[in-house]
């Protein structure tokens, strides 16, 4: 076997698969020489070898670190989303403690919708959609809502002109209701009379409030929509406030492999907790870079990995990924420290030091670096 041959052989056994794969196809489409290819091969070895973590490495504080110190740096301001006066979205130092404690409910829920050709040609045919997504409450088609003491129920005015707007009919109305409120809905023209199960007069007020937030159309939560023109893509894409991912993905037009919630919960629940990893990376980063922050996005990746390791999202919190650590120790070092060792005590749990923390709170060698390996000394006997 030639030399190399030998070298080719060597360089792909150690580089993954999919990287020889990228490689390979990269060298086909540029019609690379098969020393050119070579290079190729080497170059990418070098960074490859480079790109490996020695042993020993504390990686978890140097992540920390790199996260923690530009954050310093970071405003407490929530900016617009950018070209987008309209909808504020939350950014900077609140939009990175919101992902790094997996909040269920964000400050400001909100999705990008990319849409399938030819919806994202033009603005008009974006707004065809968008219309269809978003949410369209009984206040928004009524002219007025009365309430009727003596008989006991609410009668509903509707505007035609919003009707016609939002391409909604009195049947649809009136069977939205029936099916949110379990109430009895009489017709007629456009007018709609309501009877509400519960005979009490108190009671009628709260019925009237709850008829006005009843969703007639739309994607329910979903209360604004944007067609906006992405200068990345070169396309019109929906920029939302509110998410509902499940609802909107089967919509007749939206793209469902591109579109996005800030929501990690959500996503995590609808398109699983690897989309959800992926979600926290894409987060972090965008915020970062928003921010004008350079962190290496493997830091970010090994945040991400650690929050989504159990199968769901967990934030960094004593309820999250602290709780599931194996010490006793490192667990107590976090937050209430007490709880911690009675529960631990009672149970009879056993702390093996193996990690960081736990073995500098009793003052030994931490098992980090060159206190990772341990020293074996083989004494030879003295000669006679």
């Amino acid at each position: 076997m030639a030399d190399d041959e030998m070298l080719m052989e060597w360089l792909t056994r150690i580089l993954p698969e999919r990287v020889i794969a990228k490689l390979e196809a990269k060298a086909k489409a540029e019609k690379l020489s098969e020393k050119e290819k070579q290079k190729l091969f080497e170059t990418t070895m070098q960074n490859y070898l480079q790109a490996q973590v020695d042993p020993g490495e504390a990686v978890g504080i140097v992540a920390a670190q790199s996260i923690g110190e530009p954050g310093t740096q970071m405003t407490m301001r929530t900016h617009h989303f950018v070209g987008v006066a309209e909808l504020n979205v939350t950014l900077g130092l609140p939009r990175i403690i919101e992902i790094f404690d997996a909040r269920k409910d964000p400050k400001t829920p909100s999705m990008t919708i990319y849409l399938k050709e030819p919806h994202n040609k033009t603005r008009q045919a974006a707004e065809k959609v968008a219309a269809k997504i978003k949410e369209v409450t009984l206040k928004e088609l009524a002219k007025e809502i009365i309430s009727n003491l003596a008989e006991l129920s609410v009668t509903i005015n509707l505007d035609k002109d919003e009707m016609t707007l939002h391409e909604t009919t009195p049947e649809q109305v009136a069977l939205a209701i029936e099916k949110q409120t379990k109430a009895k809905v009489d017709r007629s023209g456009m007018t709609l009379k309501v009877t509400s199960k519960d005979q009490d007069i108190k009671k009628i007020y709260r019925f009237k409030e709850k008829l006005k937030e009843i969703n007639v159309a739309g994607i329910k939560n979903v209360t604004d929509v944007l067609p906006i023109f992405r200068k990345d893509t070169e396309e019109f894409a929906i920029q939302t406030f509110g998410t509902n991912l499940k609802d909107v993905l089967p919509i007749e037009g939206v793209d469902g492999v591109r579109t996005t919630s800030n929501n990690l919960i959500e996503i995590n629940k609808v398109l699983g907790i690897e989309a959800a990893r992926q979600a926290v990376i894409n987060e972090v980063n965008f915020v970062l870079q928003e921010q004008g922050v350079d962190v290496d996005i493997r830091h970010i990746m090994l945040v991400a990995d650690l929050m989504c390791m159990s199968g769901e999202v967990k934030g960094i919190t004593r309820h999250g990924i602290t709780s599931q650590k194996t010490s006793v120790l490192a667990r107590a070092s976090f937050e209430i420290p007490l709880k911690h060792l009675i529960d631990a005590s009672i149970v009879g749990e056993t702390d093996k030091l193996t990690s960081v923390v736990e073995n500098v709170m009793i003052n030994q060698p931490v098992p980090v670096g060159t206190g990772l390996p341990g020293l074996v000394v083989r004494f030879l006997k003295e000669k006679k």
